[in-house]
């Protein structure tokens, strides 16, 4: 476990910061940038609880977990017999998101065109991770051709986007409630 005894050390006031294997990075490098667009999404997970119950606020839990799990493999180089075993996000937290999105989904009205970001304030703080997270997938591709990082993580990246939609789409209603867009409409 993280045992944090104080909260500011002056080590980053230079404009470092160290990574999980205690080596000094620029605060502006890519794999501190990926793993910090992760804490902006965790956040927007944590407004999108506010609004949610039930399974869905169960759901959001295990990501917000996962998330920080996603920050520490890439904020962890990859390197051959590591002091300690480093935590990695597993293909089975990538395979609980595809199960939950295809249980989503088998309930959601079909779509007839793209979906506007809004409905519920469920939904919209929702459809606002599925965008953080894209983003978050961006960076991490970008490290992904400098650096090597963990496979998992990008495909975790990926299905969480995927499932953000989905369980944007449940929180309007099943998609009943959902804000098409109307393609032209203000011509």
């Amino acid at each position: 476990m993280v045992k944090l005894t104080k909260i500011y050390t002056r080590g980053g006031d230079g404009g470092q910061t160290s990574l999980s294997d205690g080596s000094r990075v620029a605060k502006d490098d890519l794999r501190v940038a990926a793993y910090g667009e992760v804490d902006e999404l965790n956040a927007v997970i944590g407004l999108a609880r506010l609004h949610a119950k039930d399974k869905v606020d169960e759901m959001l839990a295990r990501i917000q977990h996962d998330l920080f799990d996603l920050g520490a493999d890439l904020a962890t180089p990859i390197v051959e017999d590591p002091k300690y075993p480093p935590l990695r996000i597993v293909d089975a937290q990538v395979a609980r998101l595809e199960q939950e999105i295809d249980t989503l989904g088998a309930a959601l009205a079909t779509l007839n065109s793209f979906v506007l970001p809004g409905g519920s304030a469920l939904a919209a703080h929702l459809h606002l991770g599925r965008t953080v997270a894209r983003r978050a997938e961006r960076v991490a591709t970008t490290l992904a051709h400098e650096a090597e990082i963990n496979p998992a993580a990008l495909r975790y990246l990926n299905r969480l986007s995927d499932h953000l939609f989905q369980l944007a789409r449940h929180a309007n209603d099943d998609g009943a409630a959902d804000i098409l867009w109307l393609p032209g409409a203000n011509r």
